[in-house]
């Protein structure tokens, strides 16, 4: 079999965490998530790590747009890009490539990030969260970004964030949620068919559409299709059933191998966990090899 490519893992860029701090200085305290050893300690990270693994790192959800005005933020992520180009290349023994960070409050930056990464090989997309700056990310605001980034070819990684107007969010359901909700925003406003190139990699599986495709076949016929044009990976830290639910939905070539590493499993992830299910499935060795590695090779092959 192929090496396995862990589509969705973190990193904590540790210049970017330092320069928030100096102007935010509770950060790590006000975000419990951060204070996870191996996002930044790659001595850790390297512990136990499989050897038929590599991942694609993407910064872990600290966005610089939630705190700085446009001009500093876009610095920021392009310093903090440059910074996981050099976090990979240190670790090229576990770490493939990188997904580029964009700031959501300065869409000329975000704009001339996306045609970087379409130009540089070690950069192979870019990620967004469901919401920014207070709204969701399928707003008509944002739209230039996802018009962009599939006439540049670049794929987007769609990672959830809380809705901050809702007092009883929890981490088990409501990022769910939030992915879901996005994912009907982003059918029902038309992005796949004035968009055809456009590639997203949703985080979870692709939440709760896999399970309710039913009720999306009959309440929203127009658009079942569509969700379908969706790549989602398998981080919802086991379950083969569940995965092979979203493989009967997506189809075999639209679900690739995801972990949310280092999250969940500590110190360094759910990843015996994923891969033990997704060995359990009741599919094929070459489905399998296409969830562990050809899906995203040949997902990438247009970039």
């Amino acid at each position: 079999m192929n090496q396995k490519l862990d589509v969705f893992a973190h990193v904590l860029p540790i210049n970017l965490l330092k320069n928030i701090k100096q102007d935010v200085p509770s950060i790590i305290e006000d975000n419990l998530f951060l204070q996870i050893p191996s996002l930044t300690d790659l001595e850790l990270r390297h512990q136990n790590f499989p050897q038929d693994v590599k991942q694609i790192i993407s910064n872990v959800n600290l966005n610089p747009e939630d705190h700085f005005d446009a001009e500093k933020s876009a610095q920021m992520c392009w310093d903090a890009n440059e910074e996981m180009l050099q976090l990979q290349k240190d670790n090229a023994d576990i770490f493939e490539s990188v997904v580029a960070m964009i700031p959501m409050n300065n869409l000329d930056e975000s704009i001339k990030i996306i045609r970087e990464v379409s130009q540089n090989p070690s950069l192979i997309g870019i990620q967004v969260f469901t919401r920014a700056l207070g709204k969701s990310i399928a707003d008509p605001e944002f739209e230039e970004v996802f018009k962009t980034a599939a006439e540049s070819k670049v794929p987007i990684w769609l990672h959830p964030v809380f809705d901050e107007r809702k007092p009883d969010n929890n981490l088990t359901f409501s990022w769910e949620y939030e992915l879901t909700q996005v994912m009907y925003q982003i059918v029902t406003a038309d992005y796949f068919e004035k968009y055809p190139d456009l590639k997203i990699i949703v985080h979870h599986a692709g939440a709760m559409v896999p399970f309710f495709a039913g009720r999306i076949k009959y309440t929203l016929p127009k658009y079942y299709e569509d969700f379908k044009k969706f790549y989602v990976d398998t981080a919802i830290l086991g379950n083969p059933k569940a995965l092979e639910l979203t493989m009967d939905f997506y189809g075999t070539d639209h679900l690739v191998f995801g972990t949310d590493a280092p999250f969940a499993v500590m110190p360094n992830g759910a990843t015996k966990e994923i891969t033990q299910a997704i060995d359990e499935m009741d599919i094929s060795d070459t489905q399998r090899n296409a969830i562990y590695h050809n899906n995203f090779i040949n997902l990438l092959k247009e970039k």
